[in-house]
């Protein structure tokens, strides 16, 4: 396997040497390095060249780092059925950066594209629906961004009062949070109360 995405890099960074800013293998798997202004080319290369044949997306994973002069990644990931091997290419970019969609290469990038779309905010340019996918078309804020908050902005419930879906701010509710680390076989103290209280009523 190692020989095999040897052979497959040298192709990579002799055809594409001007793209590829690095390269290695690990874990049985090709993993390159390239600038976002390249991403529609090198991906083209890798699918159709006979030597790399990546012919399926598997999928595109998002990574916030909201400390960096680039902030966020992008890593797809190809997978070539006639060679049996897989190969990521990543991207970084700023936060205000656009990015070549793939969907004219790989149509099923076009769920995965709205997906980093939704969670990151990272827009594609050139896609043919760029719309939220996983949470409602009105949520405000992108969940997997490192700034957002831990319990969101609002939470939705369907309200019988009012016979519709509303927005509300999220409650966090305290009933669970206080606990007192007494022994177990002490009793914990509302136990110790309800006892006292029914000694106190034998007694009257």
């Amino acid at each position: 396997m190692y020989l095999k995405l040897k052979k497959i890099e040298k192709l990579i960074n002799s055809e594409l040497s001007s793209k590829i800013k690095s390269s290695s293998i690990n874990n049985e798997e090709l993993f390159i390095e390239i600038e976002e202004k390249n991403l529609v080319d090198v991906v083209q290369f890798l699918k159709s060249n006979d030597g790399c044949k990546f012919k399926q997306l598997i999928d595109i994973a998002g990574v916030d780092y909201p400390e960096n002069e680039k902030r966020f990644e992008l890593i797809y990931l190809f997978l070539s059925h006639e060679h049996n091997t897989r190969i990521k290419v990543l991207i970084r970019f700023d936060v205000n950066q656009f990015i070549n969609s793939l969907t004219k290469i790989f149509p099923s990038s076009n769920w995965m594209e709205r997906e980093v779309f939704d969670m990151y905010g990272i827009k594609f340019k050139n896609h043919p629906d760029l719309r939220r996918i996983l949470t409602d078309y009105g949520f405000k804020g992108h969940p997997l961004r490192k700034d957002f908050p831990l319990t969101g902005f609002n939470e939705v419930r369907y309200s019988e009062k009012n016979k519709k879906v509303i927005y509300e701010p999220v409650k966090l509710e305290q009933n669970y949070r206080n606990f007192d680390f007494e022994s177990p076989w002490e009793g914990t103290n509302y136990v110790r109360e309800i006892k006292n209280s029914e000694k106190d009523g034998k007694k009257n």
